[in-house]
């Protein structure tokens, strides 16, 4: 490409990059939502791993060229678009992640963090001033690599929990560690200037996300609910699948948040869910029936079923539980990690009387 074909493109750029940066996170982010599926498959993680390849290399090459290494005519040319391109590959990496987090979790419960990813994802708008600053770029690349390893490592390992959230975080420390390292021989000058600031940037988003982790602020991904329902009654099919009876419903029904469930006096109600697990990742699931205290304004667990997953069905592994002795009121289930992370809840109104409700039969 010739001097004045790169003047003339910069020129371009210079004048539209507000509307062209705006224009790359909506359409990166409606991309990433219709092609990324599942945690579990293989082209959906590679186009992530893809877009660590890209900020990585930007990374080296912004620093390299500001120490004054890897300057000639192109890259001299070339150079003011590499935050660009770094605002990209984290745009993407953030849409992805807000995209696969917000599917496995309950807002009540996980909506700090997801809402966290949403704000990198559309901060990064922002954020081009600061690409120029090494400590801001690898606090970046950091939270990226640990929001990717969270559920990655499960995802290849086929386990989860506290030794596998704690495993992830330790190699993504290392890897962290060593492109600073990587740095630090090939960019001394830049790595001197700001390395305190790269320590101290990376060690508070490690600490922050351990205690998000563990106040179970994080959601339980790569579990994911697909459906949930409350019903009268579940019976399991010898031919597979489940035949449930309950109150039939109109679509406005379906967008109440609180359902109302007639019973009568000494019936048990029932909870189905449907909760996705990445292929030969088997664990435990608990359903957590809660009532709602009046006289103190507080959820009581009232009982926790618990029941195994076994992952890899689409659609998720369906399982139910039944509640006996249940009183009116306002009540929850929490479709819960035996470690009390949520990955959804329901909520209904129990009213029982003497009246016979209509109800409706189907496979399911």
């Amino acid at each position: 490409m010739s001097s004045f074909t790169l003047k003339n493109l910069k020129e371009l750029f210079d004048k539209y990059e507000s509307h062209l940066s705006s224009a790359t996170l909506v359409l990166g982010f409606i991309f990433d939502f219709l092609t990324l599926k599942r945690v579990d498959y293989i082209w959906d993680n590679v186009l992530i791993m893809l877009y660590l390849v890209v900020a990585g290399a930007s990374i080296l090459i912004i620093n390299l060229y500001e120490s004054g290494k890897f300057r000639n005519k192109f890259t001299s040319s070339v150079h003011e678009f590499l935050p660009f391109t770094l605002q990209f590959a984290f745009g993407g990496l953030f849409s992805a992640f807000t995209i696969f987090y917000s599917k496995s979790s309950s807002f009540v419960s996980s909506g700090m963090f997801v809402t966290l990813l949403f704000l990198l994802m559309v901060g990064n708008e922002f954020f081009k001033k600061r690409y120029q600053k090494l400590a801001f770029q690898l606090g970046i690349y950091f939270m990226a690599i640990f929001s990717f390893s969270i559920y990655f490592l499960p995802v290849l390992i086929k386990r989860m929990g506290v030794d596998i959230f704690i495993w992830s975080g330790g190699l993504s420390l290392v890897f962290i560690s060593s492109f600073v390292l990587l740095i630090a021989w090939l960019a001394p000058l830049r790595y001197k200037e700001s390395y305190k600031y790269i320590f101290l940037t990376i060690g508070a988003i490690w600490v922050s996300v351990n205690a998000l982790y563990f106040l179970n602020i994080i959601p339980p991904i790569p579990l994911s609910l697909k459906t949930s329902n409350v019903y009268h009654g579940i019976t399991k099919l010898p031919q597979g699948g489940y035949q449930v009876t309950g109150e039939p419903e109109n679509w406005v029904e379906k967008l109440k948040i609180n359902k109302k469930i007639h019973l009568d006096k000494g019936e048990g109600v029932y909870v189905f869910s449907s909760v996705f697990a990445p292929a030969d990742l088997n664990i435990k699931i608990v359903h957590n029936w809660q009532y709602f205290d009046s006289s103190t304004s507080e959820w009581v667990s009232a009982s926790r079923i618990s029941f195994p997953i076994a992952g890899g069905r689409a659609q998720g592994y369906r399982g139910f539980s039944k509640k006996e002795n249940i009183f009116p009121g306002a009540w929850r289930v929490d479709v819960e990690t035996e470690r009390g992370q949520v990955i959804g809840r329901i909520r209904f109104d129990i009213e029982i009387g003497d009246f016979i409700p209509q109800f409706e039969t189907k496979n399911i």
